[in-house]
Formats: structure tokens, C-alpha cells, sequence
């Protein structure tokens, strides 16, 4: 009996994160294409990654004037400023003069952190946060994380390769999808323990 209440146990748990992973397909969906922001914010961030037209998409915005300054977060120490600008092809007055580069962060947590310092030093009280469509949670997450009163507007940009509506049938979709909503699980998981931790004592927030 033991056995059969363990296997009911584990048929449940695997049946919630089945339906977490096609809630997240389904918001992943529903992200693009990205609605311009009906009114602007205070700055606009993009997060690099495999994509250029995240890049494109963060100049597009600034172009339009939804915010007075770029951040690019996660550059390539290696890449200069007129590399990047040569990627982006957009208005060379407003790179120079509007966009910054951060050259620290390595992944999605030191992005936020990246996000978090540059919006706190320059007092922005709203965003524009440009990544792809199914890093948008994720980002989002921690981006809130370290700047809870700050408002996030997310302009996601579409994986091309990524049709989120039939991932299934797609092995390339379905591991990306797979191991984006495992991270964001995680993610989610590590920080609820933490915020209990908090509440009990147990951890200090840092000086």
C-alpha cells in the first residue's frame, strides 16, 4: 500500500508540472507579438542573449522615444561600442549620447542585479525589460526581485524557431521550453525558501 500511495504521489506531482509546463507555453504564446507600451517609462533594458533583435528591438523603443536611456546588460567585455552599434543599426547620435553597456552580468540573476544598480542610481521608477519571448518570465521574476517598486513593462521578441503553440511536435521547441520553465520552477522555488528564511529569522539580508 505504501508503494501505491509513493507511485499516486509521484503520478500527482508529475501531472502539476505538466500542467505549470503548458500554463508556461501558453504565456510564453500570449507574449508576442510584444504591444507597444501605451505609455513610455522611464528607461528601457535589454538583456542580451542568442538574439540580435533583442538589440534591435531595445533601439527601436529608445528611437521612439518609450524611455530616455538604454541599458544593454550582459555584453561581451570583447565587444566595442561601434561593434555593437554596427549589430544594432540604429542612430549613432542616440547610441552615443543615451545607451549604456553592462559588461558584468553572466547570466539572468547578475542581469537583475545589473538592471537593479543602474535604475537605482539614476532614480527610474519604471521599465521597459526587452528579452526573448520565453526568457520573459524568468526576467521578469528577478528583475522585480530586485526592484519591487519599480514598474516592469515586458516587450518580448519572438523566437523564430520557437512555435510555442504546437512545441510539442517540435524536439528543438520542447527542449528549450522544457528547460526554460525548469529554471523558472527553480527559480520560483529557491526563492520562496528564501523569503521563509527571512520571515523565520534564519537568513539576514545582506549590509
Amino acid at each position: 500500500m505504501s508503494a501505491l500511495r509513493r507511485l499516486m504521489g509521484l503520478g500527482i506531482v508529475i501531472l502539476i508540472w505538466l500542467i505549470g509546463l503548458f500554463v508556461f507555453a501558453d504565456r510564453v504564446v500570449n507574449s508576442t507579438p510584444a504591444i507597444e507600451p501605451d505609455t513610455p517609462s522611464d528607461a528601457i533594458v535589454v538583456l542580451t542573449g542568442a538574439s540580435d533583435k533583442r538589440l534591435r528591438e531595445g533601439m527601436r523603443l529608445l528611437e521612439r522615444r518609450q524611455g530616455e536611456r538604454l541599458l544593454i546588460s550582459g555584453v561581451d567585455p570583447k565587444v566595442t561600442r561601434s561593434e555593437l552599434l554596427e549589430v544594432i543599426d540604429g542612430s549613432k547620435r542616440l547610441f552615443d549620447c543615451c545607451v549604456d553597456l553592462g559588461f558584468e552580468a553572466m547570466n539572468t540573476v547578475e542581469n537583475a542585479k545589473e538592471i537593479g544598480a543602474w535604475a537605482r542610481a539614476r532614480g527610474y521608477k519604471s521599465l521597459i525589460v526587452v528579452t526573448s519571448d520565453y526568457h520573459m518570465p524568468r526576467s521578469l521574476l528577478k528583475i522585480k526581485g530586485e526592484l519591487p517598486t519599480v514598474r516592469l513593462t515586458p516587450v518580448a521578441v519572438a523566437t523564430p524557431e520557437l512555435d510555442a503553440r504546437v512545441w510539442w511536435k517540435s524536439p528543438k521547441a520542447t527542449r528549450l521550453l522544457v528547460l526554460e520553465y525548469s529554471k523558472y520552477i527553480v527559480m520560483l522555488l529557491k526563492d520562496g525558501l528564501t523569503d521563509m528564511g527571512r520571515s523565520l529569522g534564519l537568513i539576514k539580508d545582506p549590509k
